[in-house]
């Protein structure tokens, strides 16, 4: 909601500044697509990979629990008939509580790599923000509109030049 408002306040400004004819020509607005950038960017590419190497031996740890309840469950639908009830019954309540602690370790740990990922994803868009900032004032840019646009001309458009940009910061290791 608070995008929207800011989106339509810098659209006002914007038809503002273009209404008053003197001024209008020399300003130079640009467009970046947010979208583009955030699935397109080397640094998140490389920011998913990395939270998923960091949890991959949790992951790996909650596969094997289920392989464990899997084997369980197939014990116990296999072998029910030779066993006795309360046999059964221990092998349900040990199926039920592994369940439990199946997920709630998956629970914890889709919260973990949200969190994390989160974070990280704070300190790649700052980057992007900087770099956009960085576009803007070597091309003069006077204004660059980010969401809420509805239709915006290719040759306004700098998302190429920023994505290559963080394409350059990736490659020298930045």
């Amino acid at each position: 909601m608070r995008h929207n408002r800011f989106n339509a306040l810098l659209a006002c400004c914007l038809m503002l500044l273009m209404a008053g004819q003197g001024y209008a020509a020399g300003v130079s607005v640009a467009f970046v697509h947010t979208a583009r950038q955030l699935n397109e960017s080397p640094q998140i590419n490389t920011l998913k990979r990395k939270v998923g190497e960091d949890f991959a031996a949790r992951e790996k740890r909650l596969t094997e629990m289920q392989m464990q309840i899997k084997v369980l469950q197939e014990k116990l639908e296999n072998e029910s008939a030779s066993m006795s009830s309360s046999e059964q019954r221990r092998l349900k309540h040990d199926i039920t509580t592994r369940r439990l602690k199946y997920k709630h370790a998956r629970d914890e740990l889709t919260q973990d790599k949200q969190l994390r990922y989160s974070e990280e994803e704070e300190r790649v868009t700052r980057i992007i923000r900087e770099v956009i900032e960085q576009v803007a004032q070597d091309d003069k840019i006077d204004i660059v509109l980010q969401s809420g646009v509805l239709w915006v001309s290719p040759e306004v458009d700098i998302t190429d030049k920023v994505l290559m940009r963080l394409r350059e910061m990736a490659e020298n290791g930045n």
